[in-house]
């Protein structure tokens, strides 16, 4: 019988719209509590160079709430000195590594890893090293999880933005099948196997009947429904389509 899937909330958005008047509202540190009681299985953060939502404090508090609730807190990093200092001071459950540019709005692909595993492969021995669990946040291709795979990495989690973003049924199966081909892969491989970007509760589903995928992490779209039915409703209707979906 299949494990259950996982739910990790991203809870950056939160931040986003702290950070847009400043001050302390809404704080990103009470909706990760309010995603834990509502049954998020972990919490994810992505600490960005220009700290345009999540904040340095933000991490401190999250990683001791996620420490006191006995819950993983997964950190989102770009590939930098900086970032895996901080990482290595918190020690969090697990760090994803993922492509980072200054100008984009949001993470608009996977990290490129092949051909750049020289960069990357201190870095994720550097985390693996201090007991973290690596995970790259890469595009569903043969050559990305082949090279995931060989510089150490743990977990891989498919940017499923494309996917969820076609509007053609053929073009949307093309993709899936990508997806599904490239988890496959990836299991062979003896690598986890997460989703994430962009999924809702009619998305969501769909992945799951990838049988590799053992977490969906999810942010954008339950912090934008909670504005409507609020956290808890959100993650709790999360958590019973993707249980209906198994």
């Amino acid at each position: 019988m299949r494990e259950r899937v996982r739910l990790g909330v991203n809870i950056d958005h939160v931040a986003t719209v702290r950070n847009a008047r400043g001050g302390a509202h809404p704080d990103p540190v009470r909706a990760a509590e309010a995603a834990l009681a509502a049954g998020a299985d972990g919490i994810t953060a992505h600490l960005r160079e220009d700290r345009r939502h999540i904040t340095d404090p933000d991490i401190d508090v999250l990683s001791a709430l996620c420490a006191r609730a006995g819950k993983p807190l997964n950190f989102e990093m770009a590939v930098t000195e900086e970032m895996l200092a901080i990482a290595l001071r918190h020690r969090p459950h697990a760090a994803c590594l993922v492509p980072e540019r200054r100008e984009e709005v949001t993470t608009e692909g996977g990290l490129a890893v092949a051909g750049h595993e020289a960069r990357i492969g201190p870095v994720a021995l550097a985390l693996a090293e201090a007991g973290i669990r690596v995970s790259l946040f890469i595009e569903p291709s043969e050559a990305q999880v082949e090279a995931a795979a060989a510089v150490g990495a743990q977990v891989v989690e498919f940017h499923t933005g494309r996917y969820c973003h076609l509007t053609d049924p053929g073009e949307r199966e093309v993709e899936f099948e990508r997806i599904a081909a490239a988890a496959a892969q990836a299991d062979i491989l003896g690598l986890e196997v997460h989703a994430g970007h962009g999924l809702d509760y009619d998305t969501a589903p769909r992945m799951l009947a990838i049988p590799e995928i053992r977490e969906l992490n999810i942010g954008h779209f339950l912090i934008g429904e909670s504005i409507f039915v609020g956290l808890d409703a959100a993650i709790r209707r999360m958590r019973a389509v993707m249980d209906a979906a198994k």
